[in-house]
């Protein structure tokens, strides 16, 4: 295992369609095994294997709370095959983004089918923080950004600040 530099906005490939895995193969296993360890290092609760440079269709997930014992989850190509009306707001942060949060409104509840780390289907019914975190990292398989779901104004703010941030690092 090895923990992976973590892609950063503005980099265009964050805006990348992932994907899908054709098997879950040792390979597949291995990159698994890394984004859990960068997404432990960071530290966050979520990571798409495109936030790592690699444009599969494979998020992990980790919501468990500082003193329980740690619950990943694998997700292989996932698909949400329901939402709820109702929504939950949540101050979303992002490792791509580093250093910013903004609240951003989701469905409450959302049932994805999936394939696990073996392969496995798979569905299930997730809600609160990993109704959440499901959505935001299934958001980044398609290209899109908690940012997407702010205003135009917001959004433009965070993307020309690590734009500058970008040249002022390679100058």
């Amino acid at each position: 295992m090895s923990i992976r530099p973590i892609v950063e906005l503005p980099e265009p490939l964050l805006r990348d369609v992932s994907k899908p895995v054709d098997a879950v193969t040792d390979e597949i296993r291995t990159l698994i095994d890394d984004m859990f360890e960068t997404m432990y290092e960071a530290p966050g609760i979520g990571l798409a294997a495109i936030q790592i440079g690699v444009p599969l269709r494979i998020f992990v997930t980790d919501v468990a709370k500082d003193e329980a014992p740690p619950q990943p989850l694998t997700f292989i190509n996932p698909e949400i095959t329901w939402a709820s009306e109702e929504l939950s707001e949540y101050e979303e942060g992002c490792l791509s983004i580093p250093d910013y949060t903004a609240p951003v409104q989701r469905p409450a509840e959302v049932k994805i089918k999936f394939l696990d780390r073996n392969g496995a289907e798979q569905e299930m019914h997730c809600t609160g923080l990993l109704a959440t975190c499901v959505q935001h990292e299934l958001d980044h398989l398609n290209g899109v950004l908690f940012i997407d779901h702010l205003s135009r104004l917001k959004r433009d703010r965070v993307l020309k600040r690590f734009a500058k941030a970008k040249r002022l690092k390679e100058a």
